[in-house]
């Protein structure tokens, strides 16, 4: 029975449910749907690249194939049974997809590893998911996996991708191209087609370790039916029941892995891509992405929204400190492209508009797209509140940015497409999902896509499902009246003043990170008679302030103290928040003279800030901010 005071959002029905079903019917698993497209394109098309030693390495499918199963049969030679956990701990690379797919060609399950946990977390992982054989890429994760194998009962083989890493004489201790030939063996081959053929949609396919911003990592078991429900609906057809709700995969299509594969997002999408038989690029080093994108010139993407906030915020501080005719040409180009892809989507566009679209194109909006290889379709969105002023900027030069919002416990929820798509929204709710607004503003949903709980923790798996089967999210949200979800913060992350106000940080920090001056924000205020804030400057933007300004310095810690820094940065946030409300408002700040980061413990893999401990970690920082103040503020 419903609940006063909840609303339902009812997607799912049988045409759309048949349909997925009988899809899935012909794709089996995501074994299965690799191999077929092995045998379709074999030699004559690109499937993976990356540039591990430092130039482009291609791998035709047919290759890409022959190295997932020659991987499958030496896993086999080691001993790897059916549902077994196999890990992965590496950045990006072709030879993490190969060790991904060949767990799936022999019915075992793989579990990734963020390439930048230390060597507690993945101790804690290997331990929980009882891993016995541990892929690793690179120097700094062998050393970490080295360290910890001694006293990790269950670790018994190490296999390293990089063969400049210097490893020990051990038997159990291999480079990935010499453990490649352990399978060769008939009867080896002839087990993996056994598994293979055996396998199917409801086995488990994973185990992701949520990087989590409190307590300890919880692992997501997803099985491949809950994959297949995460990208499938892009391959089918739905006009007529959900009109609008595909991102179209072509064969030509190639897509740059930016994002690390260890979390739901990437993974999903180049399933998504290889589904459609397109191209995917990896990049393994995200310090590098502007010369990834340069030289792979992708048509897709993931991100994040921290890339397109740096990004616009150079753009509008080098346009902003320009002459002033190429500053009124340069707005005019961006409002002219507005108007136009706007049109563009009516497929309405007036003959002047085009004119005037040329021209601004020409002079200012190529410039843009060129930045990401000139070739852009859909660059997707997730992990963070986005802007609309940052989405729209891209836009009117092409470059499409639709957000989309899920969890590793259900991914997605929504997705933006190219035909339905409202900037400052996550999107419509996918076909497949179910989604109600709980009385207390909570997102809840159900569908396929839906984890069946957590490894081993079957107290924390009945924590996260309603007693009549719903998935809680944790996120306060709502559906606008065209039917976009609209996500306002983390339960979790929702503080009460001691005024009895609640404030979502999230949103106050998205508008101060905008800035290019700014390159960390976390606003504070829980139990405390108004909103503070920790802000992280950008250190090489302020460096070049001062040295402008006439601000002598020798270090952060010089800069952030310096009074007319401090006041330089009082105007730029009060500027930023003007729009907020009173109670919202940043009364006092302190200016940070180190980033936060995952080794110090204030961020987790996916770079979200863990509240809990910077709140104890700056206690005494945080605690001056609210002395002496008037308790009207």
């Amino acid at each position: 029975m419903q609940k006063s005071g909840e609303k339902k959002y009812l997607l799912t029905n049988t045409s759309i449910e048949d349909q997925f079903e009988a899809r899935l019917a012909e794709e089996k698993h995501l074994g299965w749907m690799i191999r077929k497209r092995v045998e379709k394109y074999g030699a004559v098309k690109t499937a993976v690249r990356h540039k591990l030693y430092g130039s482009w390495e291609a791998f035709s499918w047919q290759q890409f194939g022959e190295m997932i199963a020659d991987c499958a049969c030496s896993l086999l030679h080691l001993g790897v049974q059916e549902g077994e956990l196999v890990g992965i701990f590496s950045p990006n690379c072709v030879y993490w997809a190969v060790a991904d797919f060949a767990c799936f060609y022999i019915r075992a399950a793989s579990v990734p590893v963020y390439a930048t946990n230390s060597a507690a977390e993945l101790k804690y992982i290997v331990d929980h998911a009882e891993i016995r054989v541990l892929f690793v890429c690179n120097e700094e994760q062998y050393n970490k996996a080295l360290s910890i194998k001694d006293t990790c009962p269950s670790l018994d083989y190490i296999i390293v991708f990089d063969r400049r890493v210097k490893i020990q004489a051990e038997d159990n201790i291999m480079y990935f191209d010499d453990f490649l030939k352990l399978g060769r063996k008939m009867s080896y081959q002839e087990e993996m087609e056994k598994r293979l053929h055996k396998a199917g949609p409801d086995d488990l396919a994973t185990i992701i370790y949520t990087s989590g911003t409190t307590g300890t990592p919880k692992g997501v078991m997803l099985t491949h039916r809950n994959w297949f429900a995460t990208f499938l609906q892009n391959h089918i057809d739905f006009t007529g029941v959900a009109p609008g709700y595909r991102i179209p995969i072509t064969e030509d299509a190639v897509n740059l892995a930016f994002l690390p594969l260890s979390h739901i997002f990437e993974r999903a999408w180049t399933y998504n891509i290889f589904c459609g038989g397109g191209q995917v690029d990896y990049c393994h080093d995200t310090k590098a992405l502007e010369e990834f994108l340069r030289e792979s010139r992708p048509h897709y993407m993931c991100s994040v929204p921290r890339l397109w906030e740096k990004i616009h915020a150079k753009v509008l501080h080098d346009v902003n400190n320009a002459a002033p005719l190429k500053k009124k040409l340069f707005f005019w180009s961006i409002e002219t492209g507005k108007k136009y892809h706007y049109r563009l989507k009516e497929g309405k566009i007036p003959f002047t508009l085009k004119l005037k679209y040329r021209l601004a194109d020409k002079i200012v909006l190529h410039k843009i797209r060129e930045v990401f290889g000139g070739r852009c379709r859909v660059y997707n969105v997730g992990g963070a509140p986005f802007s609309a002023e940052i989405g729209e900027f891209f836009f009117a030069a092409g470059v499409y940015l639709f957000q989309g919002y899920g969890l590793t416990e259900c991914f997605p929820i929504c997705v933006s497409t190219p035909e339905r798509n409202r900037f400052g929204t996550c999107g419509p709710v996918v076909p497949l999902i179910d989604i109600r607004i709980s009385e207390e503003g909570e997102i809840q949903v159900k569908g396929p896509a839906m984890t069946p709980g957590y490894y081993k923790d079957p107290e924390k798996t009945k924590e996260i499902f309603t007693a009549d089967g719903w998935l809680k999210t944790g996120d306060v949200g709502h559906l606008n009246e065209e039917g976009f979800v609209v996500i306002t913060d983390r339960i979790k992350d929702l503080f009460k003043t001691s005024g009895g106000k609640y404030i979502a940080p999230q949103h106050i920090e998205t508008l101060l990170v905008a800035d290019y001056y700014i390159e960390q924000a976390v606003a504070i205020g829980d139990n405390r008679n108004f909103v503070s804030a920790l802000i992280v400057p950008a250190f090489e933007a302020l460096k070049e302030y001062a040295a402008q300004n006439n601000i002598p310095f020798k270090t952060n810690e010089d800069l952030v103290k310096h009074p007319r820094i401090i006041e330089f940065y009082r105007q730029r946030i009060d500027e930023l928040t003007a729009d907020l409300g009173q109670v919202e408002k940043i009364k006092r700040f302190t200016l940070m003279p180190h980033e936060f980061t995952q080794e110090t413990g204030e961020l987790t893999p996916t770079l979200k800030v863990k509240r809990k401990v910077i709140n104890e970690k700056y206690k005494d920082i945080i605690d001056a901010m609210y002395r002496d103040i008037n308790d009207n503020l």
